[in-house]
């Protein structure tokens, strides 16, 4: 298997995958007939090099191009909104979500609302209905990844923090799925290492979780076995060696699998960390990467066979819980995951709300057992 190879893919969304694919955007833009697209960005990426050579790319095709990087490392109502205005403001028509999962998880939010008069919260995933809208009422949207972390870049779903209510939100619409994705392994090239461990082990964790969602489906389960191969076998490379474009594509392309399986649900990890990085404004992939060890403890007892397939997906030779759980530990500790909470800013004032927050987050409805408040404050406190 060649992982340099260009190629095309048509499941669940179009998809341009290869080294220098980034070079595609312009046509990819035309074909979802956009003149004059705004590329959303968070703010820590709005100097790399890739959003320069993305802007000089689309103009040089004869687009108007602009670009919004007011998007927080956990992206928040008011960022939004305000890109909302700069998307009205500017006469754009289509998005172009690049950068980790805070630059895609605001530009696809943008998208859901810069052509409408809906408010966001009423994309609310758990609301009982969606804003009645059209298609011609959401904007074309391009993803581009540049992490191999949330591989968000199939779905409209987005993560945003409503402030007031100090949750985190996942806002969606049926109708909005991105035109395209851009799998381009060249923009992940030369990630730090502890952000290359923190995204991976969230990549990791969202195949884990949605493998162990009970419910029967049988092409996510598919989709979360082949990223836990490729993840568990490229992510101590990638790690080690930034410039490993082989590592760093077997990721993204891992990445990108787990963020698909995931249609089928995550667990306790994600619910918590959720609202771990609401109150607290923790990086999220690191939450996950500390929260993972814990979880898959108070899930043993109900996870069965499945354990035993994961460990062979992860190449053990030993398929007993122990041995899985040990090697995912030794896999944390060798990419210097910490093992407290309290290591990442997280303090014992807010635990209770945070577990009452935590109950109530859809992640914890698809978990394989299900957890009350005080055994999910159990687990936190015993983390901290």
């Amino acid at each position: 298997m060649d992982l340099l190879a260009p190629a095309d893919w048509s499941f669940p969304v179009p998809i341009a995958y290869g080294p220098g694919r980034l070079g595609d955007l312009p046509s990819i833009c035309v074909s979802a007939g956009m003149t004059n697209p705004l590329v959303v960005t968070d703010r820590g990426s709005a100097t790399l090099p890739f959003i320069g050579r993305s802007i000089d790319a689309l103009r040089g095709a004869g687009l108007q191009a602009d670009v919004f990087s007011g998007i927080s490392p956990n992206p928040v109502g008011a960022d939004i909104s305000a890109g909302t205005e700069v998307f009205r403001h500017g006469g754009h028509d289509g998005v172009v979500a690049i950068g980790g999962g805070s630059g895609m998880d605001g530009g696809k939010a943008i998208s859901l609302v810069a052509n409408n008069g809906a408010p966001l919260w009423a994309f609310d995933y758990d609301a009982e209905t969606s804003p009645d809208l059209a298609p011609a009422h959401l904007v074309p949207l391009v993803c581009v990844p540049t992490t191999a972390g949330t591989g968000a870049e199939t779905e409209s779903t987005a993560m945003v923090t409503d402030t007031e209510r100090g949750v985190k939100v996942c806002v969606w619409h049926p109708l909005q799925r991105p035109a395209a994705a851009i799998l381009d392994p060249m923009l992940t090239l030369g990630l730090p290492a502890n952000l290359t461990a923190w995204t991976g082990i969230d990549a990791l964790v969202h195949a884990i979780e949605a493998y162990s969602v009970p419910d029967f489906h049988p092409m996510c389960d598919a989709l979360a076995l082949q990223a836990i191969r490729a993840i568990w076998a490229a992510l101590p490379t990638a790690v080690d060696d930034g410039t490993n474009l082989e590592a760093r594509a077997a990721m993204l392309t891992g990445s990108c699998l787990a963020g698909i399986s995931f249609l089928k649900g995550l667990g306790l990890v994600h619910a918590m960390s959720h609202m771990i990085g609401a109150v607290y404004d923790t990086h999220h992939g690191l939450t996950n990467a500390v929260m993972l060890a814990p979880v898959i403890e108070f899930n043993k007892e109900v996870l069965g066979p499945k354990t035993a397939v994961m460990a062979q997906a992860m190449g053990l030779d030993d398929t007993s819980h122990e041995s899985f759980a040990g090697a995912i530990d030794s896999m944390l500790a060798r990419l210097e995951i910490p093992k407290r909470l309290r290591d990442i800013g997280v303090g014992d004032d807010r635990l209770n709300e945070v577990a009452h927050k935590s109950r109530a987050d859809a992640a914890a409805r698809t978990n394989p057992r299900s957890a009350t408040i005080e055994e999910i404050e159990g687990i936190l406190t015993a983390r901290l």
